[in-house]
């Protein structure tokens, strides 16, 4: 037109052309070329990425720090107990007491063991209801011949170590990372 205004067919864009900015241009604004960009913000955007790697690197750290910790504080366990064949000394009651919260079924009963230089041991031990004494069962004991739980075995103190560092290198990560470090001005908490 003559006037100045464009057409409405001259307004809209060419059926191919997506109307939309690019997506990843607007996400990466701080490194796009722009004539408002400022240094400051290209430095902000170089730390905050750098920030955030290292928490990304920490947070990995971490948990791998942490799954070590707890499978050598397993191997510990396992080295310190050793399995012993014990014998039932009580008459165990045919049922057990009755159950509170995390009881198997089990009951207290005294076991005797004799160790392999011929001394004999005497500690209580979990056993099923209603076996006679005399019953022979398996318990462990630590170096000072206490009945200790049985530990865990190698893949299963594996498990819960890999699990232990992949649930505790987020937690890390989230809780000393660049977010937990961010506060609310004091103007905003008044509010």
């Amino acid at each position: 037109m003559a006037d100045g205004r464009r057409s409405r067919e001259e307004a809209t864009p060419d059926a191919g052309e997506d109307p939309r900015p690019d997506k990843s241009r607007v996400l990466l604004w701080r490194w796009r070329h722009n004539a408002l960009r400022r240094h400051s913000d290209v430095v902000e955007a170089w730390i905050v990425l750098g920030i955030w790697l290292l928490v990304v690197v920490g947070g990995a750290v971490a948990g791998l720090v942490a799954a070590r910790t707890v499978e050598s504080d397993f191997a510990a366990r396992r080295a310190r107990a050793h399995a012993v064949a014990a014998v039932v000394t009580d008459v165990t009651p045919a049922t057990p007491p009755t159950a509170s919260g995390r009881d198997d079924g089990r009951v207290w009963v005294t076991v005797r063991w004799t160790d392999a230089d011929g001394s004999v041991h005497q500690d209580k031990a979990k056993v099923l209801p209603g076996a006679p004494a005399g019953t022979r069962l398996t318990v462990w004991a630590d170096n000072a011949d206490r009945v200790v739980p049985e530990p865990l075995g190698r893949t299963a103190a594996a498990f819960q170590a890999d699990l232990t560092g992949i649930l505790f290198g987020p937690l890390a990560a989230g809780r000393y990372g660049p977010a937990a470090t961010c506060s609310v001005p004091s103007s905003y908490a008044a509010a």
